[in-house]
């Protein structure tokens, strides 16, 4: 039998410690809990003492925010974090903060109204923690990313636009990517997985932090050159034709592949705007198969497909279902991807 994956618990509510520990320690979830911490000075010592294999931490907690003990943790001893915080809007950037100093994932603190709702938030937070248990801890380093900026070649005009779709580890990968591309630059339209309360903030924050202009998805909006379009929340991306100009429509139907937004929905959609050949289609790190199928629909039309490889990717489930159902043209490191999308985006088709 695999071994369980040994957990620590870390959050300051002795009720969400026994929540958390009473859930994890059911049958078959193949998780051991083996300590919970109050404050983040327990949990240090803990972690020396026990040596577990994923973290649960809450964001705010005494003595010490989350967020420094994050800090300190993935410049001292790098292992995978969950986050489980309060997912509000007014959190969503504390949460993001977590993210981008190496957290592999996030999960809203329980609110158990019935035992649907229980069994569904248990089952949500096994995933993600078996998943973090094979995660890459990854930290963005913010300065080689813009080193590489300069080997990014500015072409004077694109004939191809960008689609990217992005689940676990995405929303730095995304980052990443965007980082060094350059204000003049196709049409670029983002799903990644992402709660509702948190793509408006993770599109502002992309859009101050980049010189490119970075707009959450809404009814209407347009899609143009030098504009990054992401996915709302809760809402699929689709598009339309409308008096000559593409543009988004949000959809509320129903989840698929489990997510909504979901990836392959919004590449299926481009075909309904524009011919494949003139799209260059990109799947990044991310859990389970969404956008891989339609990736393949996409590629037998005549669109380029690129993907990120599995070094480089916290979770290798997206991509590699791609590369598994043979829709990918090139597999590259995360930190090729904005330059071989970029160079694919400026052949004439």
């Amino acid at each position: 039998m695999a071994k369980p994956i040994r957990v620590l618990v870390v959050d300051d509510s002795p009720l969400i410690r026994q929540l958390l520990t009473s859930m994890l320690s059911e049958e078959n979830t193949g998780i051991e809990v083996v300590g919970t911490a109050a404050d983040p000075f327990i949990a240090r010592d803990k972690i020396k003492q026990l040596r577990p294999d994923v973290i649960t931490l809450d964001v705010e907690m005494p003595r010490m925010t989350g967020l420094q003990f994050l800090k300190n943790l993935m410049r001292l001893y790098p292992m995978p974090v969950v986050m489980v915080s309060s997912l509000t809007e007014q959190g969503a950037p504390e949460t993001l903060d977590a993210l981008e100093l190496g957290a592999v994932d996030y999960i809203a603190k329980p609110q158990i109204k019935n035992e649907a709702a229980f069994k569904r938030f248990a089952k949500h937070l096994v995933e993600k923690i078996t998943i973090a248990s094979t995660a890459k801890v990854r930290i963005l380093e913010t300065e080689k990313v813009q080193q590489r900026r300069s080997q990014v070649e500015t072409v004077q005009s694109y004939h191809r636009w960008i689609a990217i779709g992005a689940s676990t580890g995405g929303t730095e990968a995304i980052k990443e990517v965007l980082m060094t591309v350059p204000k003049h630059c196709p049409p670029i339209v983002i799903t990644q997985h992402i709660p509702a309360v948190f793509s408006r903030s993770f599109a502002m924050r992309l859009n101050h932090s980049l010189e490119l202009e970075v707009c959450e998805a809404e009814n209407g909006l347009e899609v143009l050159p030098g504009r990054v379009i992401i996915a709302e929340g809760d809402h699929h991306l689709e598009f339309i034709k409308q008096q000559g100009k593409t543009v988004c429509q949000l959809s509320a139907s129903e989840p698929v592949n489990r997510h909504r937004p979901s990836v392959g929905v919004m590449f299926d959609s481009l075909r309904t705007v524009i011919t494949p050949s003139k799209l260059v289609v990109v799947l990044l790190t991310g859990m389970g198969n969404d956008g891989a199928s339609a990736l393949a629909r996409l590629k037998q039309e005549g669109a380029s497909t690129l993907v990120q490889d599995e070094a480089s990717s916290v979770v290798w489930g997206m991509p590699g279902a791609a590369v598994a159902q043979g829709a990918v043209d090139e597999v590259v490191p995360l930190s090729e991807v904005a330059r071989r999308m970029l160079s694919l985006a400026a052949v004439k088709q």
